[in-house]
């Protein structure tokens, strides 16, 4: 079977969406299927990938996101589609691509959305109360564009794919018939404990110090404004911990001013994955604030690496940690305790438990649920891959 994939807001510098574009490809690849993956990029390609085959098409920068691209030629796509001639249509943006549904009909294609966002906690991040209370409820506005637009996504596609109970959420709120919850995974054996590098981390903390890091896209939906807000909170209460940010994005500069004064060291965009690994099994405490994360992969690697995390209450991340971290509903102070009752755990407990949540989620097991949802076969999953 040919599966053809459509994704935004993508690029090499790109984080979650980039992974799990990639690892679920490959586990397609590994099934037997003929794979093509459809991105924006400044000029047309083609590349062969371990995950298919990867074409690129021009697409034009979005203003203040960082460099994200969208595909905007609607007539040269479908073009494009249809010289491709996909068995299934696998679309990884709910809102600029959210077309291509119709498309996928009309022509008898099978089509999947994966929904890798919260609509309506989006929007949400967007009104001038999310300044105040970036976790509050909706309001009636960005409720009643979020509930139009979910139900025009459900409508145009075959299944809608969510990666927990919380991203589905607002559909199932809707009655969406043409649901699918389908966890993401990790890969277990890049990020694990044995990364530990003590070189490395002497490089980044001194004697005695915590090793907070916080891994993410710099920009306003996740929050990374929180973790610098943290340590300066905890430094005011005389606990010796430094922090590493790891992540670029249209907010560095305001970030880096914020940090003035505290022993915070900018990474920038790591492209190096086995770094990132050794970064994230050194650390003591990993932070993961955005309040609309729907699955949250750094969070699921720093468990792996044997990290626990504290993240948001107001995400799906809860979901993801269990009790190898701690969710947090309030601000900076909260992250604070929240930091500290983690460091008051015994080191080798908070760090077996944190892998052990890991451990149930792999990408074989990922890929095998993602090919059930598009009607196909998915390959035998051995146990210690299973969810």
């Amino acid at each position: 079977m040919r599966i053809v994939r459509l994704a935004n807001f993508v690029t090499p510098r790109s984080g979650g969406l980039r992974t799990a574009l990639e690892e679920l490809g490959a586990g397609y690849t590994a099934a037997g299927h003929d794979v093509v993956l459809v991105v924006p990029g400044d000029r047309p390609g083609h590349r062969e990938t371990r995950a298919g085959l990867v074409v690129t098409v021009p697409g034009p920068v979005v203003p203040a996101t960082g460099g994200y691209r969208v595909i905007t030629a609607r007539r040269a796509l479908a073009r494009l589609l249809d010289d491709l001639k996909p068995d299934r249509l696998e679309v990884s943006d709910r809102t600029t691509l959210r077309w291509t549904g119709d498309w996928a009909r009309s022509r008898g294609v099978r089509s999947a959305m994966v929904s890798h966002e919260s609509l309506d906690g989006l929007l949400r991040l967007f009104t001038p109360r999310a300044v105040r209370d970036p976790g509050g409820p909706p309001t009636p506005f960005t409720r009643t564009l979020a509930d139009r637009l979910n139900l025009a996504t459900a409508r145009s596609f075959d299944v809608v794919i969510c990666t927990t109970d919380w991203a589905s959420a607002e559909f199932r709120r809707l009655g969406v018939p043409n649901l699918v919850r389908v966890p993401l995974g990790v890969d277990l054996t890049r990020f694990a404990p044995s990364r530990r590098d003590p070189a490395q981390r002497r490089t980044l903390a001194g004697p005695g110090e915590h090793l907070l890091v916080h891994c993410s896209r710099l920009s306003a939906e996740k929050r990374p404004d929180q973790p610098i807000l943290a340590l300066r909170e905890l430094r005011r209460r005389g606990v010796p911990a430094v922090l590493v940010v790891a992540g670029d994005g249209p907010r560095r500069r305001a970030l880096e001013k914020l940090a003035g004064g505290l022993p915070v060291r900018f990474l920038g965009h790591v492209a190096d994955r086995d770094e990132v690994a050794r970064l994230l099994a050194g650390a003591d405490v990993a932070i993961a604030p955005g309040p609309v994360e729907t699955f949250g992969l750094a969070a699921l690697e720093a468990l792996a690496a044997g990290t626990p995390v504290v993240v948001s209450a107001h995400s799906a991340l809860p979901e993801v940690i269990g009790d190898a971290g701690i969710a947090v509903q309030g601000g900076p102070e909260a992250y604070a305790d929240a930091i500290e009752r983690l460091l008051a755990r015994d080191e080798e407990d908070r760090r077996t438990a944190a892998r052990r949540q890991a451990t149930r989620f792999g990408w074989p097991s990922s890929a095998a649920g993602f090919l059930q949802a598009h009607g196909l076969p998915a390959p035998p999953v051995r146990s210690g891959d299973r969810q």
